[in-house]
């Protein structure tokens, strides 16, 4: 690793040099340096820009390039401030206002973003991307609103109403995995598992037999998922698994295959990203099915309409299947619990705590899941906030929800009578972090993130007898040729403007 040493007055800034992209860090009137920085080293490159901006808090660039490193770690709320902050010290800055747009877009904002891109067209009309941007985000911005013209009050049908499983005919052609007798078996499993493995697909009516008993298990568990360890039992918690089919064979095969005396649970954010979602999610249902009460599935964030239209997985299931498929995962996943907690002593869930002290678990018994999460409340915070370090709690980073700290932790495990809680939903790089004295452990099962990120993955054995954490860390394995974001909104893929 090089190291570039930039003069400011008489400080030297260290900066990693790792990255193919070359970014323009401009310390003041008299100095201009170009460098690349690390697509693994994005911590960095926050760390300097913010304090450059201590030396100088009036550069738009300053500004527009930490909210681009602010969008790579997925840290849309502080991208979008920092986007608003160049446009307030340059109006005329155009990349302020295309930051500004693609935060707003991955924020699920597309009205915002629609008149932020038509600013960057108008002032630069031959820019292609721009203007397919611009096209692309108009064409949501309508869809949205014809969606809403022709919604009703009356109970949306479902996709599975209108199937006929029955009379869907299997090709003499297809050799591939079929249900027995309709029900997943074993057998069945490790067929689809090593067809998935060769980028096969898996026959409609088998994915469809798979997602309709699925979703009739699914509907009927509680919001908050109850479940007891004896003493000689052990449960693997994983993290986010987001589509890198071939990292959640590897755990299986560092950890053995679901079973009734190997329970797991999957914490949320199966989806998107990776490119191979649609083979994740099928095999964890197909578990599921097969494992009912030891094989235990939460919902993240990404199991929704507005990341799934956005980061990939809408795309892959349409790509793969059809759009009706894609409509029956929306119904499936909006029945995925939102909490599981361990022998009343443990409690996991996506994303974190709460916006506002004094929720029980009582509270999270009431949820009412069967939908699309709101933008606020019990159920948008346990899908979507973060930890901090510092008491109190802070304005989301993704600008979603919270982010909260160990003395909100402690008031919260200490009036439910938990001992700790297990979140997911950040990137870690060695697969797991311990913090709030403690208290408050992450935990991510995608290791080398989108294929950039360098992370380890990890998973967790919690042991009835003590509920003592167990951490098991794993690096990536090689996968076919497929990048992450190949079935994404082509908003989402981030240029460098």
């Amino acid at each position: 690793t090089m190291k570039l040493w930039v003069l400011h007055t008489n400080c030297w800034v260290t900066h990693y040099v790792m990255f193919e992209c070359m970014i323009k860090v401009q310390l003041n009137s008299n100095f201009v340096f170009s460098f690349p920085y690390s697509e693994k080293d994005y911590e960095n490159a926050i760390k300097y820009y913010s304090e450059a901006l201590e030396l100088n808090p009036s550069n738009a660039i300053y500004y527009s390039n930490r909210s681009l490193a602010y969008l790579r770690t997925e840290c849309y709320g502080y991208a979008l401030a920092d986007a608003t902050k160049a446009l307030e010290v340059d109006k005329n800055y155009i990349k302020g206002y295309y930051r500004r747009a693609t935060s707003n877009m991955a924020l699920g904002k597309f009205k915002a973003a629609l008149k932020d891109y038509e600013t960057v067209v108008r002032v630069r009309p031959n820019d292609k991307d721009a203007r397919m941007k611009y096209q692309e985000c108009n064409k949501i911005v309508k869809q949205k609103a014809f969606e809403r013209a022709i919604a009703s009050d009356e109970t949306k049908k479902s996709v599975v109403d209108s199937l006929d499983i029955e009379n869907m005919t299997i090709e003499d052609d297809y050799t591939g995995p079929k249900l027995e007798d309709g029900k997943v078996t074993l057998k069945f499993m490790k067929e689809m598992m090593d067809w998935f493995k060769d980028q096969k697909k898996l026959h409609r009516k088998c994915a469809y037999q798979i997602l309709v008993q699925v979703k009739d298990v699914l509907s009927k568990l509680p919001s908050l998922v109850e479940i007891t360890l004896k003493e000689t039992e052990k449960i693997t918690i994983c993290g986010d698994t987001h589509g890198q089919y071939y990292d959640l064979l590897n755990i299986f095969k560092l950890n053995g295959l679901p079973s009734d005396t190997n329970p797991y649970l999957f914490n949320g954010d199966f989806v998107d990203r990776g490119s191979f979602s649609v083979e994740v999610i099928l095999t964890l249902f197909g578990f599921k099915l097969l494992y009912p009460n030891n094989f235990h599935l939460l919902r993240g964030n990404h199991e929704t309409d507005n990341m799934n239209q956005m980061y990939g997985f809408e795309g892959e299931v349409k790509a793969k299947y059809t759009a009706q498929m894609f409509q029956l995962f929306s119904e499936v996943f909006q029945w995925l619990p939102l909490a599981q907690c361990i022998n009343n002593k443990v409690l996991v869930m996506h994303g974190g705590l709460f916006s506002e002290d004094g929720v029980t678990l009582e509270d999270l018994r009431k949820i009412d899941r069967n939908r699309q999460p709101p933008d606020s409340g019990p159920m948008c915070d346990l899908l979507w906030s973060d930890p901090q370090p510092q008491n109190g709690r802070s304005i989301s980073k993704r600008g979603v929800s919270c982010q909260f700290g160990p003395d909100v932790t402690e008031r919260f495990l200490e009036q439910n009578k938990l001992d700790f809680i297990v979140r997911s939903h950040e990137v870690k790089a060695e697969g797991y972090e311990v913090t709030h004295s403690g208290k408050c452990i992450t935990v991510f099962s995608a290791p080398n993130y989108c294929d950039q990120m360098g992370n380890k993955g990890a998973y967790i054995h919690l042991r009835g007898s003590d509920l003592k954490p167990e951490f098991h860390q794993f690096t990536a394995v090689p996968h076919p040729n497929v990048k992450p974001m190949a079935y994404a909104n082509t908003l989402m893929q981030l240029g460098m403007m």
